[in-house]
């Protein structure tokens, strides 16, 4: 790739010459230059499970020790979609010790703990606790990864999937993140559920209309995914099985984007020889991402925090 004072000096050469590029076409052509030779530090790679082929993509060069942080797409979404997404994670792996991977889902979905769930990964019980746990391995023969350094953090159905680690093979996770998801209700939950302890950051808005805040039926035109905890049911689940009791540390998250109609509460439980849980209240937030804070490069803060 030419040095980039070249890509420069070509543009403001085209821009004098034909005298029709403005100065904002000139940032997105960085901007799209830029994340380009981000997207390119990339490689991807195919596992077979059950005679059924599955697709991963993760950042290259990975170096020996790294941690390996598993991002996850939500129901319909692609691995690649969800690279395009965090251009912070990206960034973060060519500076830091960390490898960010992002598998596909069976036909665009997970088959995670919400029983109800029309999606063919869930009706066809597709293991995705083989996939996780050989993708692991992948990782850790291939470039030696370290294996006490594993985490996940998704969004919507990616969420319940990295819920689904936790709850099924916590013995192979650090911790995770679950972003614009709940726990599937009791009645709606088909894992086994181990019960161990776990670091879990929960991020939630308050107006999301699909996975509502207070709980209740999920369900995305044709697409059943049936009944949630509310946030708080949630958070109470994973603060309880860590030993916490009483009320968490509240804090407020600055906000530095006062045009979104969105405010961050921080809910914490942090002591000494305990998991720690925290819960991202995004008042006003909905089936999206707040703007004052990127929730990727926030998961991967929480993350190194659990590393010892």
């Amino acid at each position: 790739m030419l040095p980039f004072y070249k890509i420069i000096q070509g543009i403001h050469w085209v821009k004098l010459t034909l005298g029709w590029i403005s100065s904002s076409s000139i940032c997105l052509i960085l901007i799209f230059l830029s994340f380009d030779k981000l997207y390119s530090q990339t490689r991807s790679d195919s596992l077979l499970i059950d005679n059924h082929q599955r697709t991963f993509r993760y950042t290259f060069p990975v170096l020996p020790g790294s941690s390996l942080v598993f991002v996850l797409h939500g129901s319909g979404g692609s691995g690649e979609d969800m690279m395009s997404r965090t251009p912070g994670l990206l960034q973060a792996a060519k500076t830091e010790k960390v490898v960010f991977v992002y598998p596909d889902g069976y036909k665009k979905y997970w088959n995670e703990c919400r029983k109800e769930a029309s999606s063919l990964a869930n009706l066809e019980n597709i293991d995705e606790n083989a996939f996780f746990g050989q993708m692991i391995e992948y990782f850790k023969k291939r470039y030696q990864t370290d294996p006490s350094r594993v985490f996940s953090v998704g969004t919507s159905g990616g969420g319940h999937m990295s819920y689904k680690l936790a709850l099924t093979m916590p013995q192979k996770l650090t911790a995770i993140t679950a972003i614009i998801a709940n726990l599937p209700d009791t009645e709606n939950l088909d894992c086994m559920e181990s019960r161990i302890a776990l670091p879990v950051m929960i991020v939630n808005g308050t107006a999301d209309p699909l996975n509502r805040y207070e709980g209740g039926i999920m369900q995305s035109g044709n697409f059943r995914m049936g009944k949630v905890r509310s946030t708080d049911q949630t958070f109470r689940y994973w603060a309880e099985l860590a030993g916490y009791a009483g009320p968490p540390i509240k804090s407020l998250v600055e906000d530095t984007d006062p045009s979104d109609q969105k405010t961050i509460e921080r809910y914490t439980y942090r002591e000494h020889n305990k998991p720690e849980i925290v819960l991202l209240k995004v008042i006003g937030g909905k089936h999206d991402y707040p703007n004052d804070i990127d929730v990727h490069l926030e998961a991967w803060a929480f993350f190194k925090r659990q590393i010892r």
